[in-house]
């Protein structure tokens, strides 16, 4: 015979509504009160009725995490992420790759199958800042990336700029004054490009080196095809260079293809550092130093605050999370020997800033 909430109601010697409360995570319960519930739930093997529930309280118990392109490493591993950060919440993933197209990415917004989960993590590519007025929805949303500022939804962003600053000062620390970037944008005014590469020309300035367009290769896709053809375009076009930033991780291992096909030895020809710190660079011949954005925490953060949306938390304040970035030297800027365990060599600040949307105050 079922086990039921009365049962366990019994046993600890609550109110079936206290009961009720423990199971589904009312915050407001004695501690003692939550463990006696909790002892008799475990010595009665009792087992919640989720499909009860979920029609009850018209909770499906899923979340959406929507982004570009899942062959991209970083996408990749964002997604794992997250599914374990949800996994820990009691939560299931319903991935949605919307390919970089804007009309899959108006339908992650304003689709019918929004109804199918609680809230959505979106990562948009194609939507930008013109687009803000789509983000106001009503459900629960967490904005990832550097396309939208200023959203009415929470947004989990990188320190972009300082990042690419960071990686271009650490090239230029090793003596390096030839330093290409591959992955800039023309005409570009907002997303990870534009920053990156105002990054890249920060850190030039502050290290005292002049800014070439020469050294400038422009790549569309981020991956690894397209970082080996802009990298021995440059090389193969006669252009010097001691030292390479690629714009992301993929791009800096195409980079490191076309190098080695030229018979140039990495970092002693040419230095190169990525972006994203993703696995493979760890296991590339020679290793590949990255910034690390602070992916891990970027994953959970989202879920944390897409978990706190879905439970009613936060009203019309909605926060912007910017965890804090790191270099991680490797092999390919000489920051460790053959075959030893990376290290990071620099770190940038990162933290919360809270905006109020339809009130007066604004706070950091």
């Amino acid at each position: 015979m079922a086990v039921t909430m009365h049962d366990v109601a019994q046993r600890a010697g609550v109110s079936i509504k206290t009961v009720s409360n423990v199971v589904n995570g009312y915050a407001h319960i004695r501690p003692e009160t939550r463990a006696r519930v909790q002892a008799a739930i475990e010595e009665l093997g009792y087992r919640l009725n989720t499909t009860a529930r979920n029609l009850r309280t018209r909770r499906t118990d899923m979340i959406t995490l929507a982004v570009p392109e899942l062959s991209l490493p970083y996408f990749a591993e964002l997604a794992d992420r997250v599914i374990r950060a949800a996994e820990e919440q009691g939560l299931n993933v319903l991935i949605e790759q919307t390919s970089g197209s804007r009309e899959r990415e108006i339908d992650v917004l304003t689709g019918r199958r929004r109804h199918l989960t609680d809230g959505v993590i979106f990562s948009p590519l194609e939507l930008g800042q013109e687009d803000v007025g789509l983000f106001e929805v009503d459900f629960p949303l967490v904005v990832l990336g550097e396309r939208v500022f200023d959203a009415p939804a929470d947004h989990v962003t990188m320190n972009n700029v300082a990042g690419a600053k960071a990686a271009t000062l650490h090239l230029a620390a090793m003596g390096r004054r030839r330093i290409a970037v591959i992955g800039a944008h023309e005409g570009e005014e907002q997303g990870s490009a534009a920053l990156r590469t105002e990054g890249y020309r920060q850190g030039l300035a502050e290290a005292g080196l002049p800014y070439d367009p020469a050294l400038v290769g422009e790549a569309g896709l981020w991956h690894r095809s397209t970082g080996s053809e802009t990298m021995g375009a440059m090389l193969d076009a006669g252009v010097e260079v001691d030292a390479v930033f690629a714009l992301n991780d993929a791009m800096a291992l195409g980079a490191l293809h076309a190098l080695h096909a030229r018979d140039l030895d990495v970092p002693g020809d040419v230095a190169l550092i990525g972006f994203d710190d993703v696995d493979d660079v760890r296991y590339s011949v020679p290793s590949v130093s990255s910034v690390d954005p602070g992916s891990a925490q970027i994953a959970r953060t989202a879920v944390d605050l897409l978990v706190e949306r879905i439970s009613g938390g936060s009203g019309r304040t909605f926060r912007r999370v910017v965890p804090t970035s790191r270099i991680v030297g490797r092999e390919s800027t000489g920051c460790v020997a053959a075959g030893a365990p990376s290290r990071v060599v620099g770190e940038q600040a990162g933290g919360v800033e809270e905006i109020v949307v339809g009130g007066e105050a604004r706070t950091a």
